[in-house]
């Protein structure tokens, strides 16, 4: 999946994603949004550190990130363009579930990861994306996430 546009990029930077997503540390993931389109795709980005608290645990002397949060990197992604349409501002994105998911690449310190996410079905509240990770152009993983869009507890959720 290569994702494309022909109109000027969309950017996000950390605190914009944290208007949109509600992961703080260490739980938040995308770095920065490099271009989106709402309700359709979005590219971001995660530069992977050895600061990151998982590689203390995750093969020490080796480490790897772990594949599980590289599809939550993902639905992060996938969340944005999700949650940044009018109607879905202030509510949460939910993991539904995931398909195919294929890895394919080790990702170690250093390595920066593109990671896209198209949303290619929505029924109500519930959807599914086909999502990308990369490493300097090589597919590091790729799968299908299913997610639902849910209100916040608490009355925050707005529309």
């Amino acid at each position: 999946m290569a994702i494309t546009s022909n109109d000027p990029p969309r950017t996000l930077n950390a605190a914009q994603i944290a208007e949109i997503l509600p992961h703080r540390y260490p739980f938040a993931l995308v770095d920065k949004i490099t271009d989106y389109q709402p309700g359709v795709w979005a590219r971001g980005v995660k530069c992977v550190t050895l600061n990151e608290p998982f590689f203390q645990g995750h093969f020490p002397g080796q480490p790897v990130m772990p594949g599980v949060l590289i599809l939550e990197a993902l639905a992060q992604t996938g969340a944005v363009a999700a949650l940044s349409l009018p109607e879905n501002r202030g509510k949460l994105a939910l993991f539904g579930g995931v398909k195919q998911a294929r890895f394919r690449r080790q990702v170690v310190p250093g390595d920066v990861l593109t990671l896209e996410c198209e949303l290619v079905e929505q029924h109500g509240p519930m959807g599914i994306g086909k999502a990308t990770a990369w490493v300097d152009g090589v597919r590091a993983v790729n799968a299908e996430l299913t997610f639902v869009i849910a209100p916040r507890e608490g009355g925050n959720a707005q529309g």
